[in-house]
């Protein structure tokens, strides 16, 4: 699960790590006026500029124009007419973008330096991992390609915990004086202490900055979170945004489908996630592209088989969908059931690949046969996936 810039802020702010000051302005009527007054309110405390700022659930918003440095309270209403709304289309949004509905004002700072700084958990070594660059404000992937020496990764025991020699080794790899370096350690360890407690999987804040008046500030924040963990994070929980999830995956969750949107033509739908990746996996062998994960579980009832289905078709970008079932305790007769309901429902207008295995298997084929359908049968995998490459071609 994802968050925006200022909710990463307000769970920062928690644990003593110091952000800049800001106000959150949502669309609807008036928020230029809003956004003006946030802007007023912020000068009358001493900001120098403001920067507006667009909410989404992305990364490389200032390159897309969705960040604006405003020397006065007329430009921070001007920006926010401008942005609010707004498409934003960046690497991390595919082509289709995503459409601004908040806004953060923020209080600018006077920066001496900008920094990288990172958390992940790194199963290769079984450690948490924090990364620091001083290639602060660049794209992490984009530093990682190029100047791969210049990210310096420091592993951390979950036993042990954060400890101070980290934070000197981290603090020396970015070139910080001593007076900077007393501030940096307590800095990093609360943002250690942040991400074990709040069950994170990443954290960045890019740019870390130091202030002209020698203070480490977070001027951004990118939270990504566990989401098997959330039932114990009912805080993190309540700050999804609905506005910025996928469709389908609003509605797989409803219907308990492990369902992940991709950019491909052909629909999956799957029983086991193992079998789930063999499928994608052989569908791009000969020449697809799945267009999403979907594992519809190892025993799903006829009406969960119907909501996959129409989950999978919501996507207009599908071409063609392959059905591959191993029938255990899920049984082949069932799935059949399922699929000729929700076909007939929907009035399926893309052609159909099902490849049935295990359970049952001759009694879901007679049902499939006999359906007046138009279903195409595959034996095996790779039949299958030929077939439904070659239909999501034709259309």
């Amino acid at each position: 699960m994802n968050i925006h810039e200022y909710q990463a802020k307000s769970i920062l702010k928690s644990f003593g790590v110091l952000t800049g000051e800001g106000v959150l302005v949502e669309e609807g009527a008036g928020f230029e006026e809003k956004a003006r007054q946030a802007a007023e309110s912020l000068f009358r405390k001493g900001a120098k500029a403001v920067v507006v700022k667009a909410q989404i659930h992305a990364g490389g918003r200032g390159k897309a124009g969705g960040v604006k440095v405003c020397k006065d309270a007329t430009s921070a209403e001007e920006a926010s007419r401008t942005i609010m709304g707004k498409t934003l289309v960046t690497p991390q949004t595919g082509a289709s973008g995503k459409v601004v509905h908040k806004l953060w004002i923020e209080a600018g700072c006077s920066i001496a330096k900008e920094f990288y700084l990172g958390i992940v958990t790194d199963r290769s070594s079984a450690s948490i991992v924090m990364m620091a660059s001083t290639e602060g404000g660049m794209e992490i992937e984009e530093v990682a390609a190029t100047h791969p020496e210049k990210i310096v990764k420091v592993p951390i025991s979950a036993v042990t915990g954060f400890k101070s020699y980290h934070g000197r080794t981290l603090a020396k790899a970015l070139g910080l004086s001593a007076d900077a370096t007393k501030k940096a350690i307590p800095f990093f360890a609360a943002l250690y202490k942040c991400y074990y407690e709040k069950d994170c999987s990443l954290v960045e804040i890019n740019p870390l900055v130091l202030t002209t008046d020698g203070e480490l500030l977070a001027l951004d924040a990118k939270f990504n979170f566990d989401d098997n963990s959330l039932f114990r994070q009912p805080d993190v929980l309540a700050m999804k945004d609905p506005l910025e999830e996928n469709e389908q995956d609003l509605e797989a969750a409803k219907h308990d489908l492990a369902y992940i949107a991709l950019d491909g033509n052909i629909g999956c739908m799957v029983n086991g996630a193992g079998l789930a990746m063999a499928t994608m996996d052989i569908i791009k062998l000969h020449g697809g592209s799945p267009a999403n994960f979907l594992d519809v579980g190892g025993g799903a009832s006829k009406e969960k088989v119907m909501n996959a289905f129409k989950i999978i078709l919501k996507d207009k970008s599908v071409k063609a969908i392959l059905v591959n079932i191993f029938g255990g305790i899920m049984k082949c007769d069932i799935i059949a059931e399922g699929v000729i309901a929700a076909a007939k429902e929907i009035s399926l207008s893309v052609p159909l690949v099902v490849r049935l295995e295990g359970t049952n298997v001759e009694m879901g084929k007679k049902i499939l046969a006999s359906s007046g359908l138009k279903i195409v049968a595959a034996d095996g995998l790779k039949d299958a996936a030929l077939k439904v490459v070659a239909a999501a071609s034709s259309v």
